[in-house]
């Protein structure tokens, strides 16, 4: 629990098509509006839209803590890589599929932004 509040701007992605040899980065800035320093830990989560099998809604890939003093900013990145995709298929083999996921990022699973991708 922090006793400030936080903003999150708009999440910006290097490119919105992930092939299986590349990777993506997704950044946003976030801001401490309250008046004291804090704590806020970054969270990354990813949503396959297509699996073959059902998968979580939001799986966690990702997060950062970070402390903000007020009125302070901080570019946060993640890499998402392939690998970062794969589950256990419908035939038992495990891998990625290709098809359109979400990533969401925020200070909790709940209060999130988010933009869509896809794996070629």
């Amino acid at each position: 629990m922090s006793y400030t509040t936080f903003a999150y701007s708009d999440i910006k992605l290097s490119t919105t098509e992930l092939t299986e040899k590349g990777e993506l980065k997704a950044t946003v800035n976030v801001t401490n509006t309250g008046n004291i320093a804090g704590e806020e830990v970054v969270q990354c989560y990813i949503r396959d839209l297509v699996g073959s099998v059902t998968r979580p809604v939001k799986e966690l890939k990702g997060f950062e803590k970070i402390t903000l003093k007020s009125g302070e900013s901080k570019n946060i990145t993640f890499t998402i890589a392939p690998e970062m995709l794969a589950f256990h298929r419908l035939d038992m083999t495990y891998g990625t599929e290709p098809g359109d996921f979400k990533l969401f990022i925020g200070g909790n699973s709940r209060d999130v932004k988010e933009v869509k991708f896809s794996l070629k």
